[in-house]
Parts: C-alpha cells; structure tokens; sequence
C-alpha cells in the first residue's frame, strides 16, 4: 500500500482546486499561499486544539512546528530528553509526557523515532497504554523509511502515515482529517450515552406512578450526568395562586417535597416561563436578570445556573433548574441539548402523574361523598314523614349542591311521573346546577357563597327545569339543618302563572303611563282630598310646574285661581254638566306656575272602587294657541275686506283713466295747434300755453290714476283726508293706509 496523500496536488494551490468559495492568504516562512474558504473553516476548527510533535530530529521538529503554527495550528515540539527522558525507547514516559502536555483527546502526535524500530516501540507504548488509546498519531517517515514503517505501523494502531518532505496543505489537511475523526468517534461515544441516559429514565419513568419518585428520578440522573451540583424541578403556580410556585423535588435533599416558592424574588425563574426559552447564568453576581434581588443571591453564594422551561402543549408548566460551582463552567452544547431532551421528556411524565392523581383525588372525592351523602340521608329520616305530607316542594342539599332529598310534592313540581314522585332515591345524588337556568346558575352559585356565611334568603325567584324541558319559576326559601355538616334546606312553590300575570299587569301599567305622558293634553289626577297624584308631561308643560315638584306635594286647589277646584266638584257632583261623576268639555281658566292665568278646556270624571269614590282626574286642552290663531284669523279676515275694497277702487281709477285718456289727448293735440298758429308773446299765445301745460298736468294725472293700485291718503283741510295720487301710484314707496 502506498500511502500518496496530497502528494499528487501541487501544494495548497492543488488543494484550491477541490473548493470553491472566497480565498484568504496563509503565510508560510518562504511564500505567501491563497487558501481558500474550506481550508479557513478547518484553520478555525483546529484553533482551539494542538498538535504536540514529538520528533528526535531536531531540525525537522523545528520545521514542523514552525510549519503548524503559520499554518494557525497550535503546536508542541519536544525533543528525546524532554518527551521520553534519557532513553528514547522508554514508552511509558512519554506516554506520561503526553498526558502532561496536553488534555486528553484535544491533541494529535506526529511520532519520529531515530530509528523505525523506535518509532514503532514508542507506537506500541502509546496503544498499549488506553488512556492514549483515543490519542490520533501520525508517523513521520522519510522516503527510505516507509518501507521499514509499513505495514507495521497500521497494524500497531498508527491514524496515518506521512512521507516526509511533504507540502503545508497535507500536513493541515491530515491533522484536521484526524481531528474531525476524533470528534465523530466522540459525538457517537456521547450520542450513545446520551441515548443510555435516555433509556434508563424513559424506563424509570415508566415504571412507577408515584409522582414523587418519578422527579426525584430525573433529578438525581441528571445531576449524576452533567456533573452539577443541584437539580430541582419548580412548578409554574396555579392561576389562582398569582406568584407562588412549588419546589417539588431537589436531586441532594430527597426529602424535599412542595417548597413555597415566591417567584418575586426568583426573576430568573419567572422569565423562563414568560419566554418558554432555556436561561444560562454563568455569574450569579453580574447577570442583569438577578439585578433586583442582587443581595439576596451574594447572601445565598449562588455561582453558575442553567434553567430549562418544561412546556406542556405550548405552556410553561414548570422549570429544570440546574445550579453549580462556577469552577465547573459552562455546560456544553451536548449537554444542553441533553437537558432540553429530558425537560420534554419530564413534562410528558409530569403531566401523566397529574393526570393519574387527579383521578384518585376525584374517585377519592367520589367514594366519600356517596359516604358522606348515605349519611346524612340516614340522618333526614326522621323528617321524612312532615316532609311528605307538606304543601310545598322540600328538598335537602349539601353544602356541594348535591340534593340528598326531595319530598312527592318537590316531584310534582318539577314534572317527576306519577310513580316516581314516591320514590325517595328519584332525584338523589343530583345536582341543583343540573335543574337550574344557564341564566340563573351564577345567582344559585352566589346563595351558595352566601350559605357559608349564614346568609339563608326567603323568596328567590329561580327558574327550575321540567321534566318536559320547559323552565318553571319557583320562589325559593332557604335554611340551615341543624346536622353540623352545612346542609341546606330548601322549600319552593311554583309561581310561574303568578310571575307571568304579574308580568302582564307591569306591561299594562307601564304601556298606560306611556301613553299619558305621551298626550298632548294635560291629566291630572287627585285623591278625594285634593293631593296631586299624577301629573303628566302635557300638564307640565300648561302649568309649568315639574311632576316631582307636583305629585304629592300640592293641592288640585293651587291649580285653578279662586274657587275653581271647588267648582269642578260640585259639577262633578251635580251631574247637570255630563253625568254622574262626569263632566263635560268645559271652557274655565287655570293658574299657571307664575301666577298667568290660563285659558283651558276641561273634561273631568269621578274613579270609582266598589261603587265608591276614592280620585278625580281631569284633561286639561290649553286653549292659548287656539285663542292666539283666532284672534290671527279675525285680522287676517278684516286685512282680506280692506284689500278687496282698494282692488275695487283701483280698478274704477283704472277705468277712469282710460275714458278721460282720449278726450284729454285731443285738447292737447288742440291746445298745440293753437300754440303753433298763434304769434309768440301774444296774450293768445301765453292763454295757450297755459292750456298745453295744463292738459300735460292733467295727463300725468290721469296716468297717475291708471298706475294707482292701493289706497293711499294724505291731510287736506283740518282733519279731512283725500287721496294721495303720488303714493298710491308707486308700489315701491311705503306709506300711511287710509280708512276707505
């Protein structure tokens, strides 16, 4: 077998060729060499591990060792005297050298010898030692010693074998190559013990029921695992127990058992269940999660802390909390994960443990309460016989609302058949919750409440359930058994008709009132001595006075001026004005708030009880607005006969006025004519045109009366008035408006 290598690449830039990706440089003491992004992962990789050569040549030591660490690779040299001591063939000394130098599995040897034989001696001390056996080695041969090396070498445990000269790129790639094998074979090795911790507590948990012990199981297994110094599993609190959690069980006090927690003063521990997410602390006295209890962690000496939320269908049902020695650090990501696995892995556990001891507490609850029931069931028998004969429904309940008795008529009510009304067990071990109104099963619940404080209320209308699925309202009253154990009794009548007809009469009375305060007319009505005991809208408004100022405080007297009231009862009375106890529409005056008087119109009538008077009532019409259109009306009717009277008159000036039009027009044209014949300055010539002005006078007269259409008049001699032309005649000038 010949072992090339990366003899066939040339060197780095060989190695370039089997990658892709960017390119860094790698300097070696001679030349710069571009790497590219692969190689640069495995440099980082290797960065936290070393390579310890142990060489006798002290030249090639000193060359590998200078190679390694430009190559970024951490590296060891030791020479025959310092690795093995004096005798260079003594293996079980540099076996103890190697343990010395480096921590066991972080390291790969190169192994030289002077000689092959050494070589393969020294090979032998290594793997016959197995605290080296997980050690890589790496033979270094030169070309004249591969021969003398193979097979032998393989056969004694040798990880490879490299020819020495060879190119950096080998060596990194041959050291990495062993580092990753190392790191596979030990990612198993832990993977399988993993999965061993696994099995045993997945079989642990399956085998016992007993909640205690399942959790004490985990805690101690994991504690032994991850090498901590405490493990302790917190349950989130209840949503009715606000802040306080449960140390249920800590891994170094097996008698620790449901620990009152504050979580106020655990912040850590209530932020791993908000977020769901693991919580690491490696300094207890720097972490700003703890800053508000600071004091109290420097109290306690905490160090390191790792918490782990264990969630049940996406809720935080509780908390793995692991604490350690600072010494110790960090977990690692292996053992994290392990944590995370079996914080899933112990909610599954807690949730089935709960489930099981809640069904013992419930059969428990039940098996007692059937006790506690036959019991006192015993201990109501001597009220059987006062029970059954009563009228009205009885029946006896726990303080649970369970229903321990129910005498026949309690049957009856709720619709038992006829055979089962006499049999005591019909109804037994019911609850009243099942016989109530969805509705009224909070009311039921808070007598119940009230029962525990010697509250025990008569008369409590609840709706029950008929056998044929209706609901019945029963009046309900309530008292203590005098048996020491909260027992109730409770008798109840059917009422359903009487709340029902009830109901009715409220819906007639309140459709009734709204229908008076919705009339426009005021009703007032009174007792027989006078008091106000209605007074609707429609009167408050005529009045001015408000009903609560009204109703039982005034007299129907302060309603009329004088003697007003008086005489609407003695009309009332007489029955000459509508009847016996009636009387009819009747014009009278009121007296408003302010002392107005108010005209009204009004109808009153007697209440009669057996034949007897016992109110009055009276609606009241304000007559004001009425009074106000009519008066309105009469002016508009006057207003209507003066202006039929000026259209008479302007259509007579309009016939005037055509039939003076012509003849006026010919003494014009005339008087003109004349003017035109006649010599000027002559007195016949100034006589004519005096006549034309006047006939022009006289034509704006006449069209003055043509235009005129409303009477107007102006003073003339003393108090006489005649018609005023100009102002008649222009509709846009406002005037004074005469009496025709």
């Amino acid at each position: 077998m010949e072992w090339m290598g990366l003899d066939g690449l040339d060197g780095l830039d060989g190695l370039a060729n089997l990658a892709t990706g960017s390119r860094s440089e790698l300097t070696t003491g001679r030349k710069t060499l571009s790497t590219p992004g692969e190689l640069t992962v495995i440099l980082d990789a290797m960065a936290a591990r070393r390579v310890l050569v142990l060489i006798d040549d002290a030249d090639l030591r000193a060359s590998l060792v200078e190679m390694l660490e430009e190559l970024g690779v951490p590296a060891l040299g030791r020479d025959a005297e310092g690795a093995r001591g004096a005798t260079s063939a003594d293996p079980d000394t540099a076996a103890t050298s190697v343990l010395a130098s480096l921590t066991a599995g972080d390291c790969v040897v190169l192994l030289a010898a002077r000689s092959p034989a050494e070589t393969l001696a020294e090979l032998r001390g290594f793997r016959e030692d197995p605290r080296l056996t997980h050690v890589p080695v790496l033979v270094v041969a030169r070309d004249e010693e591969v021969a003398s090396l193979l097979p032998g070498a393989f056969e004694l445990g040798a990880d490879d074998l490299l020819r020495h000269p060879f190119p950096p790129a080998e060596l990194l790639a041959r050291v990495s190559a062993r580092f990753l094998q190392r790191g596979a074979v030990d990612a198993l090795a832990h993977d399988k013990h993993d999965a061993e911790v696994m099995l045993e507590l997945t079989q642990a948990l399956a085998s016992s029921l007993d909640f205690r012990e399942i959790l004490y199981t985990v805690v101690r297994r994991i504690a032994d695992v991850v090498h901590v110094s405490r493990v302790s599993i917190v349950l989130a609190p209840e949503p009715d127990q606000g802040d306080v959690g449960y140390v249920v069980v800590a891994s170094d006090d097996e008698r620790l058992s449901n620990l009152r927690l504050d979580l106020t003063k655990y912040p850590e521990i209530r932020q791993v269940l908000r977020t769901r997410e693991a919580l690491t602390i490696t300094d207890a006295h720097t972490h700003p999660v703890l800053d508000g209890v600071r004091q109290d962690v420097e109290q306690a000496e905490l160090s390191a802390m790792n918490l782990f939320p264990i969630v049940w269908e996406e809720q935080a049902i509780g908390v793995l909390f692991l604490r350690a020695h600072a010494a110790r650090g960090e977990l690692s990501p292996r053992e994290m994960h392990l944590c995370r696995v079996l914080a899933n892995a112990t909610a599954v556990a807690l949730r089935n443990a709960r489930v099981m001891q809640s069904l013992r507490d419930h059969t428990q609850q039940i098996t007692f309460a059937r006790f506690e029931a036959e019991r006192r069931l015993r201990q109501l028998k001597r009220y059987a016989d006062l029970f059954a004969s009563a009228a009205e429904g009885i029946a006896a309940a726990d303080k649970e609302g369970h229903l321990l008795f129910a005498n026949p008529r309690a049957h009856e009510i709720i619709g038992a058949e006829a055979g089962a009304a006499e049999d005591e067990h019909a109804l037994r071990g019911a609850t009243l919750l099942e016989r109530v109104h969805p509705d009224d099963q909070e009311r039921i619940r808070a007598l119940w409440r009230g029962f525990a404080r010697g509250e025990y209320p008569r008369g409590v209308d609840i709706r029950l359930r008929h056998e044929d699925g209706d609901y019945i309202v029963c009046s309900c009253s309530f008292a203590s058994l005098a048996d020491g154990d909260g027992a109730v009794l409770v008798s109840f009548q059917d009422v359903t008709e009487q709340r029902r007809t009830e109901a009715e009469f409220v819906k007639t009375m309140e459709f009734l009132e709204s229908l008076i305060d919705a009339s426009v007319d005021g009703i007032v009505a009174s007792d027989m001595d006078g008091n106000i005991i209605l007074f609707n809208q429609g009167a408050e408004r005529i009045y001015g006075w408000r009903a609560e100022e009204v109703v039982g405080r005034m007299s129907v007297h302060q309603l009329y001026p004088g003697d007003g009231a008086k005489e609407v009862m003695r009309k009332l009375k007489g029955g000459q004005h509508g009847g016996a106890g009636r009387l009819a529409p009747t014009h009278m005056e009121a007296l408003g708030r302010n002392g107005e008087r108010i005209p009204i119109r009004l109808s009153a009538a007697m209440i009669y009880e057996r034949n007897e008077p016992v109110a009055t009532f009276g609606i009241f019409t304000d007559l004001r607005e009425k009074l106000r259109v009519e008066e309105r009306l009469a002016e508009a009717q006057q207003k209507l006969a003066s202006t039929e009277r000026q259209a008479l008159i302007a259509e007579l000036a309009g016939t005037a006025a055509h039939e003076l039009n012509q003849p006026l027009t010919s003494v014009m044209a005339y008087a003109e004519l004349l003017k035109r014949r006649l010599e000027p300055g002559t007195a016949e010539y100034r006589a004519a045109e005096i006549m034309v002005r006047e006939a022009e006078r006289m034509a704006d007269i006449v069209k003055k009366i043509g235009k005129m259409t409303k009477y107007e008049t102006k003073s003339y001699v003393g108090r006489q008035r005649i018609l005023d032309l100009d102002r008649a005649s222009n509709d846009e000038e406002a005037g004074e408006t005469g009496e025709t």
